[in-house]
């Protein structure tokens, strides 16, 4: 609860709030927020009590704070199964300070190297080739789920070494995870946290299953390279592994698959953009970043602060919650010119949507490849793709992904 400076009357604003997000009136909440309460103490009808960084320059700031604003709470807010704090605090990348979070990514790196990154350009071309050719010959298609699920298809592919059904198995796994509350994946009934316990152990035995076949015939794939890898001298627990290969999963299944669904939906509804780019396809890599910006599928990340932080006027307590929404500094006017403008020859634009700092995401090359690969298919295509029905969004605030995009070509 915050006061409007101008009419004095009390603001409730609840970024706990799933259905903010689903019905987009979180841009509205958001830039009212950077007027007025920049720095935000959000008290949810669930019970989270977080503060909110709204602002650019804060968010910004905050990452690169690292050393003030911890990760070892996990990324995103409620913690794990009857804990306020995440188990995987300390075992899984997103979820370690340094000095573990640096070794861990020694290990993790190399698997999703340059050379890595060219694997799963060549197998995500072909993918798409096959499934834009599909959509195209059929007039049209559901995007979210014939086109934009070939992306993590293909990654998934080469950085486990797995088969397409496979990597289709660990797509709907992430996808129940982290859409946990959302019909299209789940049962909704029931307790959330305990649901999502269940969702984890899946993915568990997921990769305990690799990992068996791994210690019999290594690959060339994460579960390999994490099997041989010594932190601090010793090597990793089979726990530990899977925690990190569940984040390279997590994070490589929704973010870039959920960006394109945004990316093609600017698209449309901006003939002029769109027309622009299949004239002038050496604009495209402006335009990926400018998707990245405006989607901003990772809406928020949680840090915790680790000594008493005080930032203008607002003492932010040691073990407070705190929440950096890059969908909101994506969108801040005092970094981005008519930031609510969709504009593919935005430069400079210096969009947080993989983080800063430490924490900036490891997958972001493998990312940029991917969307590269898809929206040069999309624009080589012999007509531009259009909507077809009403897209359905993702119930989250945490993801901000669309579950349904139909379209037709033509």
């Amino acid at each position: 609860m915050t006061e409007d400076q101008q009419t004095g009357q009390s603001v409730r604003v609840d970024l706990a709030d799933v259905d903010l997000f689903v019905s987009g009136r979180h841009l509205e909440a958001f830039a009212w927020l950077r007027e007025h309460s920049p720095i935000y103490w959000n008290e949810g009808v669930d019970g989270s009590r977080f503060w909110a960084l709204t602002r650019y320059e804060d968010v910004h700031w905050a990452y690169r704070e690292h050393a003030s604003f911890g990760s070892a709470r996990g990324a995103i807010l409620g913690g794990s199964f009857r804990s306020d704090h995440d188990t995987a605090a300390g075992r899984m990348l997103v979820a370690s300070d340094l000095p573990r979070h640096r070794l861990l990514k020694q290990q993790i790196a190399p698997a999703l190297s340059a050379a890595v990154v060219d694997r799963v350009g060549n197998q995500v071309r072909s993918l798409l080739e096959t499934a834009v050719g599909r959509a195209v010959a059929a007039g049209g298609c559901d995007f979210a789920t014939e086109i934009a699920t070939e992306i993590p298809a293909g990654a998934l592919m080469v950085v486990f070494g797995i088969g397409y059904g496979e990597a289709y198995h660990l797509i709907g796994l992430t996808r129940r995870m982290v859409g946990f509350r959302d019909e299209t994946f789940v049962d909704t009934g029931g307790d959330q946290k305990l649901r999502l316990a269940w969702t984890q152990a899946e993915i568990f035995e997921f990769f305990a299953d690799l990992l068996a076949q791994r210690r019999h015939k290594p690959g060339d794939d994460l579960i390999t390279r994490l099997l041989k890898a010594e932190v601090n001298g010793r090597r990793m627990s089979e726990e530990d592994i899977f925690f990190n290969c569940m984040n390279v999963a997590v994070g490589g299944n929704e973010t870039s698959s959920y960006t394109a669904c945004h990316g093609i939906e600017a698209l449309i509804s901006r003939p002029d953009q769109y027309e622009m780019l299949r004239r002038r396809p050496d604009a495209l890599n402006g335009a990926i970043e400018e998707m990245l910006r405006w989607s901003s599928v990772n809406a928020y990340v949680q840090r915790v602060t680790m000594r008493d932080v005080e930032r203008d006027g607002h003492l932010i307590r040691r073990g407070d919650s705190v929440t950096l929404w890059n969908v909101s500094a994506n969108r801040d006017p005092a970094q981005f010119r008519d930031a609510d403008r969709f504009d593919v020859t935005r430069s400079p634009n210096r969009h947080l949507s993989y983080g800063a700092g430490i924490h900036r995401c490891v997958g972001a090359p493998a990312a940029q490849r991917e969307l590269s690969l898809l929206f040069r298919a999309l624009l080589d295509a012999p007509a531009p793709f259009r909507l077809a029905g009403e897209p359905r969004r993702l119930r989250s605030n945490f993801i901000l992904g669309t579950t349904s995009l139909p379209l037709t070509v033509g």
